[in-house]
């Protein structure tokens, strides 16, 4: 039996997901929770509440409880991750189990304490351990803590961008932007609407992020069903590519000018470390098509799609877990 639990908490705008030491990944649903109007008693949690987003009947509300990568509404967000944990009976060893929370850099200190009462609140209790996303994101793309090499990550998830230089597990410079992915598909859903006379939803503007990207210059085009905003019926529409890449322009321009800023003036041999080691793109927005090639031409280095982006953050978070030593340097 193990002394202590130990849980690796990825609380995304997006998605959650949940790593249990000695049980792999047993969490990866949207963070989304669906609350009776009435009652408000939880109805429904993860993918069953997200497929009401939009469509939600008249006596249910459906509520994302992140912003940004943080928490907007503390009662919500502790119900949803409360029903995830039950769901995963997690249970406690002879010690309170330890849970790694991983927190955009750019959080203010009531957002970081949110985010820890969130967990904190659940069954069983659990020491709260906050990590820095990018730093989490540097191990789970393979950066040991050990070496003294830097890493240089942009993690991009639903809400937010995180651009750091980490050396043996520890921020040496770091930018976040509050922006990722929910912000793309807005910008989709406006110029959508603004063009073509089409009200999409934020589903159909996810999958046209990720079907078209920033392919502009072909003339691939992807179709999507929307609501005339003339006559207020469903419409099918065939989207051209470079509409998606020029609502996406200011988005990736911000992040690619933030890449550069954040290169600036790095001593010479961390710069070798950096370039060494190329620009590792993780988060979800990682997988937007040509955002690679934008990234390494701002740097003027190479960059490249780490495996498994999704989850690098979470698997990194749940590497620090078992490294006792440096665990104890956070409280």
């Amino acid at each position: 039996m193990r002394l202590r639990a130990g849980v690796a908490i990825d609380l995304g705008t997006v998605n959650t997901l949940v790593l249990i030491s000695g049980r792999g990944l047993v969490v990866e649903e949207p963070s989304a929770i669906a609350v009776d109007r009435a009652t408000g008693q939880t109805t429904a949690v993860g993918r069953a509440a997200d497929a009401l987003t939009g469509k939600e009947p008249r006596d249910v509300e459906v509520i994302h409880p992140l912003r940004d990568g943080v928490v907007a509404d503390l009662d919500a967000a502790t119900a949803m991750l409360q029903a995830f944990l039950r769901q995963v009976r997690l249970r406690r060893g002879l010690l309170r189990p330890t849970a790694a929370v991983c927190v955009p850099t750019g959080a203010t200190w009531v957002e970081r304490r949110a985010l820890a009462a969130a967990v904190e609140a659940g069954r069983p209790r659990c020491n709260v351990r906050l990590i820095d996303e990018p730093v989490a994101a540097a191990v789970g793309a393979g950066f040991e803590l050990a070496d003294s090499g830097g890493a240089f990550v942009v993690d991009i998830g639903g809400g937010t961008t995180e651009i750091a230089v980490v050396i043996g597990g520890r921020l040496v410079r770091a930018e976040s932007l509050r922006m990722g992915g929910n912000a793309m598909d807005d910008a989709i859903v406006a110029a959508v609407k603004t063009e073509l006379g089409l009200l999409l939803g934020r589903n159909a503007a996810r999958r046209l992020k990720m079907a078209l990207g920033l392919i502009g210059d072909t003339p691939e085009v992807a179709e999507v069903v929307g609501v005339d905003l003339g006559d207020g019926v469903p419409r099918v529409a065939n989207i051209p590519g470079d509409l998606v890449a020029g609502a996406l322009e200011r988005i990736v321009t911000t992040i690619a000018d933030a890449v550069r800023v954040t290169l600036l003036g790095l001593p010479p041999d961390l710069a070798e470390d950096v370039v060494k080691g190329k620009v590792c793109l993780t988060g979800g927005g990682a997988l937007l098509l040509g955002l690679a090639s934008r990234i390494e031409a701002a740097a003027g280095i190479p960059a490249m799609v780490v495996d498994d982006p999704l989850r690098s953050v979470v698997r990194g978070a749940a590497e620090l877990l078992e490294d006792h030593a440096w665990m104890q340097g956070l409280r």
